[in-house]
């Protein structure tokens, strides 16, 4: 079996709470993040929730980045699901990190899209 594409599923916690209530930074964060990985960004869309927390969505070339942050508990969950050899999405995860401030980090990795070699 072969794989068609890697999905990072990344936790951070003791993030900086001001900046993972702000929609805007954290979309800026996010297309820095993929541009920084080498990523084809095609579109993205973020929502702001009442009272707090953001959730956006980074469609890229080679498949997508999301993100949802929870404020009041320091904490942010990433997805990056990349197709293909070029987009470097450890790149992402040590980016992320650090401009979120986290503490911790949790990375898992899956193989997704098996497929007959």
């Amino acid at each position: 079996m072969t794989s068609l594409g890697r999905h990072l599923l990344i936790d951070y916690h003791g993030c900086d709470r001001e900046l993972i209530t702000d929609t805007a930074f954290v979309r800026k964060v996010l297309l820095e993040a993929a541009t920084r990985a080498g990523a084809t960004i095609v579109t993205d869309v973020f929502h702001t929730f009442n009272p707090h927390g953001v959730s956006g969505v980074v469609v890229i070339a080679e498949s997508h980045l999301a993100v949802h942050t929870w404020p009041e508990h320091g904490s942010v969950a990433v997805d990056v699901f990349s197709c293909g050899t070029k987009m470097r999405p450890e790149v992402i995860e040590a980016f992320l990190k650090d401009v979120f401030r986290a503490k911790t980090s949790f990375v898992r990795e899956l193989e997704r899209g098996s497929a007959p070699c």
